[in-house]
């Protein structure tokens, strides 16, 4: 295995995702491995790592895997020192508005089930 990779099972572990998952990701494009084994073992870098934290941190919100894909894109062109020309840039303020509408919602639906929790408990 190479320095500063991991194998599929680690990075599970890392991201507290399953291996059906993961591959799944990789099958729809999400998250290719960077490399593999001699073995053809799938290896991850801290980079894979840190996209599909990234991906899992989405989920909750409802992105479809489009949206996932779009989003992850714009962010690769970022991190990797692409100007952003103003397209992307207002593709990516959309992104981050609704996912402050999505995360709104997903507040509204908490602070409901506290107040469920709530009359369950004073019976």
């Amino acid at each position: 295995m190479a320095e500063g990779t991991m194998h599929i099972g680690e990075l599970a572990e890392r991201s507290e995702l399953s291996l059906r998952t993961i591959r799944h990701y990789d099958e729809v494009g999400l998250l290719k491995p960077t490399g593999r084994s001699d073995g053809g073992f799938r290896l991850y870098t801290d980079g894979d790592l840190e996209r599909l934290l990234l991906i899992r941190r989405m989920k909750p919100l409802g992105f479809s895997l489009e949206q996932m894909a779009e989003l992850l894109q714009i962010i690769a062109a970022l991190e990797g020192g692409a100007t952003m020309a103003g397209d992307e840039r207002k593709a990516l303020d959309g992104f981050i508005a609704d996912a402050e509408e999505r995360r709104a919602k997903l507040a509204e639906q908490l602070s409901a089930a506290d107040e469920f929790l709530d009359l369950l408990r004073r019976r």
